[in-house]
């Protein structure tokens, strides 16, 4: 399953806040097993730089704030990056000594993966240990183990987990169109020539390489076709030539030729042209995961429609639904811890920034924060967004929504990126572009995919 048992050890709750520092004082002394050197800093005031990919701007602030209300003598600036542009800057800026003090990493991927940066993180175990003991893990929903080097030293720390396959909608659109949700090809198809008719783009997809997740659809489309197959090929116990997957392209061309997504697909991204396309409210549908959650809320809505240039926006009723049926099987989720944060182990602020990092990913004050933007699944057991303090746009309709997504993505046995080498990653989206594009078949681009996973 997507989650730690909840049961699997006795759970302290919250270690004094005012523990952090010493704790951070402790981590100096415990350099990690790929950063070494004299560390400095004050482990209650400096200030330090985190990078990241996510959360968006307006979260990371809030997260801020919130800490610094513990710690005001801590300085914290955030810089967020698209997908698709945070490797390169994270390589080149841990290369230099311009770099981040604390930084995104992820399980795998083509974004920020452990195999890539897993080295450059200052070892949190001793830290870990200090503030939650040595059986801090069993504090953690997810496993920490990917985030975690062979020689037992811990790289960074999870801030909460995501999984996605599901389809977000504007249910406000839905309404005033009369278009019914779809749970097959045939009404996706139905649904998509009412929003045509009325001028609106059905499902909004980037598929330029390196900032897509189209994907991520094509995998929804495998699901319904052959259940648990994605996984079993991810762990090499299928083949990538199995007929589901090229079965899978040819549905997604289809999905192109009968509108369901836009003909010029593939020159756009998922961020920011899918995304500003639902927030604008040009598009109906999006696929995302759980992350999305976040822009039910009323605030983060409007600066989020605002940030895909709406003037004067009015929030609008978005809701996860499951992916339609179109292989006539339901859609499997997949999902795992999304991201951690990593102390950079050559920061010259390694104190305060690992007081900054283990205040937010392991206290209860710092994961109540992050629970209740509703960006990421619940990363510390015990805490779950205060449902009736969340200012959603619809709570009635929202929040048991929300919670069903919730309890779907902790049944799902299927992680996202863990198995996804950057390589993979981007086989995966050459074979998704290229048969939207035209320039190949799906036949040929298995062959392709397989060849590429074979060398």
């Amino acid at each position: 399953m997507l989650f730690r048992n909840s049961n699997s050890g006795s759970v302290k709750r919250l270690a004094a806040v005012a523990a952090i520092a010493a704790v951070a004082a402790v981590t100096l002394s415990a350099c990690g097993s790929s950063g070494g050197g004299e560390q400095t800093g004050s482990a209650t005031e400096g200030s330090i730089n985190w990078w990241g990919w996510t959360p968006d701007t307006s979260v990371a602030e809030k997260y801020i704030a919130a800490f610094n209300e513990e710690y005001p003598d801590i300085e914290v600036t955030y810089r967020n990056f698209e997908n698709g542009d945070y490797k390169a800057a994270l390589r080149a800026g841990l290369q230099s000594n311009s770099g981040p003090d604390v930084f995104d990493i992820a399980l795998g991927g083509d974004v920020a993966d452990f195999g890539t940066f897993g080295d450059f993180g200052l070892d949190l175990r001793p830290a870990l240990e200090e503030q939650l003991g040595d059986d801090w893990e069993d504090d953690f929903t997810f496993s920490n183990d990917g985030l975690t080097r062979e020689d037992g030293s811990v790289a960074g720390v999870s801030m909460g987990g995501v999984a996605a396959g599901m389809i977000w909608i504007n249910q406000s659109m839905f309404d005033e169109l009369g278009a019914k949700v779809p749970t097959n090809y045939d009404e996706w198809v139905a649904a998509c020539d009412i929003f045509a008719a009325a001028g609106k783009d059905c499902l909004a997809m980037g598929v330029i390489p390196g900032r897509s997740f189209a994907m991520e659809t094509w995998r929804s489309i495998v699901s319904t076709i052959e259940p648990g197959l994605w996984y079993s090929a991810l762990q090499g116990d299928a083949s990538w030539d199995d007929p589901a997957f090229e079965e899978g392209l040819e549905v997604l061309a289809q999905m192109k030729e009968d509108g369901i997504i836009r003909d010029d697909v593939t020159g756009l991204a998922q961020y920011p042209d899918a995304n500003n396309a639902f927030l604008s409210e040009q598009a109906a549908m999006v696929q995302m995961g759980t992350w999305y959650a976040q822009y039910s809320k009323e605030d983060s809505a409007i600066a989020s429609m605002e940030a895909a240039g709406v003037t004067d926006p009015t929030p609008f009723v978005q809701l996860p639904i499951p992916f339609p049926e179109v292989g006539g099987n339901p859609a499997t989720l997949f999902g795992e811890l999304d991201y951690g944060l990593s102390v950079n182990a050559r920061s010259n602020a390694t104190a305060p920034a690992t007081t900054f990092a283990l205040w937010l990913t392991a206290t209860e004050q710092g994961s109540q924060i992050i629970a209740n933007a509703i960006d990421l699944i619940p990363g510390f057991v015990g805490v779950e967004p205060q449902w009736d303090d969340l200012g959603l746009v619809a709570p009635d309709v929202q929040i048991p929504a929300i919670q069903t997504m919730y309890a779907d993505a902790a049944a799902s046995d299927e992680s996202r990126n863990q198995l996804v080498t950057p390589a993979l990653a981007q086989a995966f989206d050459v074979a998704v572009a290229s048969v939207l594009e035209g320039s190949t078949t799906p036949a040929d681009a298995i062959a392709t995919l397989v060849s590429s996973t074979q060398g």
